[in-house]
């Protein structure tokens, strides 16, 4: 399970980097979720490859389940805000009174439909 996080979180990661970040505040939790939660597995899975679990008086099925849970509930959020900012692309972005573009380009929807399902997958 933690190689797939780690597999889909890197995947997230470099999605969302590849585009302009045009909202970022929607955007700049799906790469915090990403972010934090590559992190946290590769410490945890150290924890458990070179044998400090053994020496860490702690209940480990529940530190696992507590961190999939929390990362469930991250990971569906960043899917949820990841999703609304695909859903945006057509809208108009307005620079000035006479520029106008939209808020995704053709490339960079496609790359966030991208990184959507890989957010829904990695919360599944």
């Amino acid at each position: 399970v933690f190689l797939s996080l780690q597999l889909f979180g890197t995947i997230v990661w470099i999605l969302v980097a590849s585009t302009r970040i045009p909202l970022p505040l929607l955007q700049g939790w799906v790469m915090f979720v990403a972010v934090t939660s590559w992190f946290l597995s590769i410490v945890f899975l150290s924890v458990f490859l070179f044998g400090y679990a053994n020496r860490i008086a702690v209940n480990w099925n529940q530190a696992d389940f507590i961190f999939h849970g929390a990362t469930f509930v991250f990971y569906f959020g960043a899917f949820l805000l990841q999703a609304a900012t695909t859903s945006l692309h057509h809208l108009p972005r307005k620079f000035n009174s006479t520029t106008q573009e939209r808020i995704l380009s053709g490339r960079e929807y496609n790359i966030s439909i991208a990184a959507s399902v890989r957010v829904s997958c990695t919360c599944i």
